[in-house]
């Protein structure tokens, strides 16, 4: 029987697996996943305790065409109700309890924004659309500030935009477009976020604990502390075939040797690589270094220009980084008096944006309980800064070098809330931030060759998979292209006649368009 190694155990593994046991026939026990780290799920990660503080790096959102993952959940059930799938536990929370944000931004005088406009002028409306409608392949290398004038960044949309996605004006025009184009059907709502979907719990709790546990009910071994440092490929450039995995556990080497049938499938690369957590007392310490993640494409990809270029991604971290933070209460203060400010309950609101914060800051308030195990009488909310690296307004000095409770009073900084409010929220809550050196790395200025194809040309047996992998049309930063990439390599690896349902393309939708072009013109 035919073996299938995965490297790496995120979101896109997870589903790889998955795809393999149910449309390509493998036995779970011919399945092995590789994970560097202690703990399963990559970049979809929830952890610390009620007492020390919770901590989960972030938390992605979903939408109704997230067709792949969608897909993939509707066969998973959930940790609560083994009757109910991932799926429709998604999408009945979405029913029950959507979003209806109205306090989406907030300026400097501590007054929310009327969104109703977008603030754009008319140059701003034209570069938009000329944004939209020149080829991907004109964009190649090019920022956005390629394609707009400075006043664009200082709309709301922008605000609205780069903080629901994590862009930054010099990120790739590319990655831009192809977000305008794949999200154009929520811009009529986009202020409010009502058309955002999202799991019950953190996404660890939600996803890759259901998922786990499917697949190890089902025989597949997954490896943690275990990290793959080079594959042997055949000789011979006509096709690629993998003959040989190098891999470390326990500090000591090992070598498998791939057999002509089976699969290797990598997860090239890392958003969240080299991650550091500090406390309430202590900054987040600087990681110098980088796992395996990286060092593995590098190697991979020296000679081999067909598996793309790593270093366009993993060589310039002052234009990837941003830190989260996640805050623990043994107190609803904050949520309350949150709550009172935005008008909407907790879980309700969506994000909060401060616009004028040196950080750039976002709040999330999310529904509670955010972790399956969290105890009652206690809180998690959520947030992150786009602009660490910059002095505070409050606080005189970056993010980067900021404890817990120094970003706290930042935050306190920016709201209205009395001060025996804030007095309540200071002896009650406790701050972990994370600093995340290559978080949106994927969104750095690139060409077309910087990412590998899934499966690249002459490929027999190797596929890459997640964030850094060539999927058309599709955006990553997502689940929903992790989980497109884990199924267009099995289906092509294993020449399956199911393939993945094609990327939603609203731009193609005439009432669509009218709706989007409605809301740029609102003055």
């Amino acid at each position: 029987m035919a073996k299938a190694y995965l490297v790496g155990s995120g979101i896109a593994a997870l589903a790889a697996a998955t795809f393999l046991i149910r449309d390509g026939g493998f036995d779970g026990t011919d399945i092995h996943l590789f994970e560097e780290q202690r703990d399963v799920g990559g970049s979809l990660d929830a952890g610390g305790t009620a007492h020390t503080g919770y901590t989960m790096r972030g938390g992605r959102m979903f939408e109704a065409e997230y067709r792949c993952t969608y897909d993939l959940l509707s066969g998973i059930p959930t940790l609560d109700d083994p009757a109910v799938s991932v799926t429709e536990e998604i999408l009945a929370g979405h029913e029950d309890f959507a979003w209806d944000d109205t306090a989406r931004l907030v300026d400097g005088d501590g007054k929310i924004v009327d969104t109703h406009s977008m603030g754009f002028s008319e140059r701003d409306r034209l570069e938009l659309v000329r944004c939209l409608a020149t080829p991907e392949g004109h964009l190649d290398g090019k920022r956005i500030t390629d394609c707009f004038g400075e006043h664009f960044f200082t709309t709301n949309f922008w605000y609205l935009w780069c903080t629901t996605f994590a862009f930054q004006p010099w990120h790739s025009a590319i990655e831009f477009r192809r977000y305008l184009r794949r999200f154009i059907h929520l811009l009529p709502e986009f202020a409010t976020m009502s058309g955002i979907h999202r799991t019950r719990y953190n996404q660890y709790d939600s996803l890759v604990r259901p998922l786990t546990a499917w697949l190890r009910e089902r025989g597949v071994t997954l490896h943690t502390g275990c990290h793959v440092t080079n594959l042997g490929l055949a000789p011979g450039r006509r096709s690629t075939r993998v003959e040989t995995i190098y891999l470390s556990r326990g500090g000591r080497d090992e070598q498998i040797e791939v057999a002509p049938e089976d699969l290797v499938l990598v997860t090239n690369g890392s958003m969240t690589d080299a991650s550091s957590l500090g406390s309430h007392t202590s900054a987040p310490p600087p990681r110098p270094h980088r796992s395996d993640a990286w060092l593995l494409w590098h190697r991979l990809s020296r000679g081999r220009d067909d598996f793309g270029d790593p270093a366009v991604f993993d060589k310039r971290v002052k234009e990837s980084r941003w830190e989260s933070f996640t805050v623990t209460a043994s107190d609803p203060a904050f949520l309350d008096a949150l709550e009172k400010f935005s008008g909407r309950e907790t879980g309700r609101g969506g994000l909060m944006t401060f616009t004028d914060s040196n950080w750039l800051l976002t709040l999330v308030a999310p529904r509670q309980p955010v972790y399956r195990d969290q105890p009652e009488g206690v809180f998690v909310w959520w947030g992150y800064a786009l602009h660490p690296g910059h002095a505070g307004n409050h606080t005189p000095k970056p993010m980067t070098m900021c404890s817990g409770r120094e970003i706290l009073e930042e935050i306190l900084h920016h709201l209205p809330f009395d001060d025996a409010v804030a007095a309540r929220v200071r002896e009650t809550s406790t701050v972990v931030p994370c600093l995340m050196p290559y978080i949106t790395s994927q969104f750095l200025a690139r060409r077309r060759d910087d990412r590998p194809k899934v499966v690249p040309d002459g490929s027999v047996n190797l596929a890459f998979i997640g964030q850094f992998t060539e999927v058309p049309d599709d955006v990553v930063f997502t689940v929903e292209y992790s989980v497109r990439s884990a199924w267009t390599a099995v289906a092509q690896l294993l020449k399956l006649d199911k393939h993945p349902p094609a990327v939603y393309k609203g731009h193609h939708d005439p009432h669509v368009l009218a709706a989007a072009l409605e809301t740029v013109h609102r003055r």
